[in-house]
């Protein structure tokens, strides 16, 4: 029996962290996610029986989380929550302020959070850590998300999975699948340089 172990992944790296370190790069990124965010947030297809379109929102914080590490996906994710909530119109479909689904955006920031910490453990270098990665933060969004929309619209917790988290699920696989093949392939060509 050996009594060795297997060393841990603490890579201790994102994959913005390979751009120049100053306060202008991370300022620039953090307003950069928001942005990212708010864009993606304006793809936005409605689902019938539900208060909460398919948007591109998920991805990109999913996305802002793991390639800006905790605290800046944070911040950009904070950014973006409270432009909306002071109006700018960048919410899905163009919209601001509190809603329904405001619980999907809060979510959002902490499963920025997560991916983010996982992904400075390396969990961003490899496409099966990375969908492990990407099905907390699915997970995180739609366990802060999903109660808000039953209280705020005043559903049952079946009608608000109904409603907010089963007409998702491919959807969310299929963003989950896109960015399982970004970072990792990013980190190749990072590595190759």
């Amino acid at each position: 029996m050996s009594t060795a172990t297997a060393a841990p992944v603490a890579t201790g790296k994102v994959i913005a962290d390979l751009l120049p370190a100053s306060r202008v790069r991370d300022l620039a990124l953090v307003l950069g996610g928001a942005a990212l965010t708010g864009l993606a947030a304006q793809i936005a297809v409605p689902v019938p029986g539900s208060p909460v379109p398919v948007t591109g929102q998920t991805f990109a914080a999913l996305l802002v989380g793991t390639s800006l590490g905790a605290r800046r996906g944070v911040a950009a994710l904070a950014v973006y929550a409270l432009a909306g909530l002071a109006g700018m119109p960048w919410f899905a479909g163009g919209t601001s302020g509190v809603s329904v689904s405001f619980g999907y955006i809060l979510g959002m920031i902490l499963a920025s959070a997560a991916v983010g910490a996982l992904a400075r453990r390396g969990a961003d270098r490899s496409v099966l850590r990375m969908a492990g990665t990407m099905l907390l933060g699915e997970a995180i969004i739609y366990a802060v998300g999903v109660p808000y929309l039953a209280v705020a619209a005043g559903m049952s917790a079946s009608a608000a999975i109904a409603a907010g988290l089963t007409p998702f699920l491919l959807g969310d696989a299929l963003k989950a699948a896109l960015a399982m093949g970004l970072l990792p392939t990013a980190w190749t060509f990072a590595n190759k340089r």
